[in-house]
């Protein structure tokens, strides 16, 4: 299909109904038919014309979702001029980005089990954070390398990270009381000490 800025708007339009729909509805209640309600279109047909189906459309609010995150997270993190403020700012932008998205991350926890891959394999909560931590696992060991921190396996602090911040993200859309500021500060804290020499 031919990517128009017209067609391209459109989509972006669609997927943004979609997150709504999702975060508000669930997964079953986001219909074809809701959202076409949501994004003001006239029929589900246009939705039909963009997408193949609703799994290739949950693909695209995934892959939109994650997408903006990753670009906040390395706007924030290449500013810093160390290692360790690198680590710190991507700790601090992942876990911001997650607070200001609440319907983006309702919808990410909502579609999480019914996301499918192109070929119809089920995606699991450790395919879809392995790009996260393979980037968590090269600042980590730019960091081992630079001397700023010590040694330990990149990967297992990766997966830890990256597990304390979908906890995170859970809470949010969970428990309304959630400390995000406290949370957010100790997370720090404790990263913070776990790649620093003693």
């Amino acid at each position: 299909m031919d990517r128009t800025f017209t067609n391209q708007a459109r989509r972006a339009q669609i997927v943004q109904a979609a997150i709504g729909a999702i975060a508000e509805l669930g997964y079953p209640g986001a219909s074809f038919a809701q959202i076409t309600k949501r994004a003001g279109l006239r029929s589900p047909r246009m939705i039909s014309y963009h997408f193949a189906d609703k799994d290739d459309l949950i693909r695209q609010v995934a892959i939109e979702v994650f997408t903006a995150g990753a670009k906040y997270i390395h706007e924030h993190t290449s500013a810093a001029d160390t290692d360790l403020g690198r680590l710190q700012a991507h700790l601090d932008a992942n876990l911001r980005f997650l607070r200001d998205h609440p319907q983006e991350v309702a919808a990410l926890t909502e579609i999480g089990r019914h996301l499918r891959t192109v070929t119809d394999e089920r995606f699991t909560s450790t395919s879809a954070q392995e790009i996260s931590v393979q980037s968590l696992e090269g600042l980590l060991a730019q960091g081992q390398a630079s001397g700023e921190f010590r040694e330990f396996d990149v990967r297992a602090v990766a997966i830890m990270i990256r597990s304390a911040v979908d906890a995170a993200g859970q809470r949010l859309v969970e428990e309304p009381e959630f400390d995000f500021e406290s949370y957010t500060r100790e997370l720090i804290a404790v990263f913070t000490r776990v790649v620093r020499e003693n």
